[in-house]
């Protein structure tokens, strides 16, 4: 099934998404949009549609899913209801409906084991998407979604990265047309008055920071989970983002040292008989030579970056692209999260010039 929903049309809107939320509660399972990526949304009190998730994206079973609900109010059905503090609805009031997910003691029956990967917490937020809160209204649930894409694959911004990765693997798809963040919420867990970032993602250290001053706030370890590890938060593990092609990223104080190591390795690459790409900035796009030059957003304004990141890195695929150099952005605000991504993507291969 496919829906093309205007997220401006109110009831028409209402209409359009009845039957995609009627498949919701049919345990099918329904790509959606987010204001982050699209969503590959069911049920997550079935355990059925959320092995169904699982199943259609190739996903390990110890990553957990995030839930998706429609307003505070359902959380008492899914956190332990003694768990919230007043820096948790701190949070809420500042940040929710938005891209932050709160990790929460888990109510004991709420939601099916399948979802928390058998962890004694649960992710849970509010998207800020007409689409999505609509569509989370009308069925009802608390629906958990992990991006809609193949395991391991660049997470999708359009209902088309949808179809390319997952058309006749899923119950339908509800295109809302492109999201806004480009990536991924930010996945926090406060313990002991101190506040962890296990994701970066749309909202950023410095906008925890300010909404609550006086928490310690660290900042995300850039090692993997070991093999033996539950993830506590998604995008933690495993290999994620990635394109088909060989792919690292170059970084330096320098930019022109940056720029001449890149073309330097990519003319090497193009001697060896490989297809060339560079991931690169509106700034610098000019300066680059390759088979394909990707200009992926402006460094004056990053969020532009993040918006655009994981559409390159598709276009690579589309263009048949062996060998990738991707240059880094500085590590503040949302580029913290470009990075993680980046690194991800490429494998944590990374080039110090």
């Amino acid at each position: 099934m496919y829906w093309k929903v205007d997220r401006d049309s109110g009831k028409e809107m209402t209409v359009q998404l009845a039957e995609a939320a009627m498949l919701l509660r049919r345990g099918e399972t329904i790509a959606f949009p987010t204001e982050t990526v699209y969503g590959l949304g069911a049920d997550a009190t079935n355990t059925q549609a959320v092995q169904r998730i699982f199943e259609a994206k190739g996903r390990p079973s110890d990553n957990p899913l995030i839930v998706h609900i429609a307003d505070r109010e359902q959380l008492s059905d899914l956190v332990q209801p003694d768990s919230l503090t007043d820096e948790h609805r701190q949070l809420m009031d500042a940040f929710w409906p938005g891209p932050l997910t709160l990790v929460l003691p888990v109510q004991t029956g709420g939601i099916s084991s399948l979802v928390t990967a058998g962890l004694a917490t649960v992710g849970v937020r509010i998207p800020d998407h007409p689409v999505a809160l609509e569509l989370l209204r009308e069925a009802g649930l608390p629906i958990a979604a992990p991006s809609a894409n193949s395991s391991g694959r660049p997470s999708p911004t359009l209902a088309s990265h949808v179809r390319d990765d997952l058309d006749g693997r899923i119950g339908g798809i509800v295109d809302g047309g492109a999201t806004g963040v480009g990536v991924e919420s930010t996945v926090i867990q406060l313990v002991d008055g101190q506040l962890f970032i296990l994701r970066p993602g749309g909202v950023t250290a410095e906008q925890l920071q300010a909404a609550l001053p006086a928490i310690r706030i660290h900042e995300p370890e850039q090692e993997e989970v070991r093999d033996s590890e539950i993830p506590r938060a998604p995008g933690m593990k495993y290999a994620h983002y990635a394109p088909k092609g060989y792919m690292h990223i170059v970084q330096g104080d320098k930019a022109e040292a940056v720029m001449a190591w890149i073309q330097a390795d990519i003319q090497a690459a193009k001697a060896r008989g490989e297809s060339t790409g560079i991931l690169t900035f509106d700034e610098r796009a000019g300066a680059y030579e390759a088979d394909l030059v990707i200009a992926c957003g402006s460094l004056a304004q990053p969020e532009t970056i993040a918006q655009e990141l994981y559409g390159a890195l598709r276009r690579f695929d589309q263009e048949g692209i062996a060998y990738i150099a991707a240059e880094g952005c500085p590590e503040t605000g949302i580029g913290l999260a470009i990075m993680n991504r980046l690194r991800k993507a490429a494998g944590h291969r990374l080039v110090r010039v």
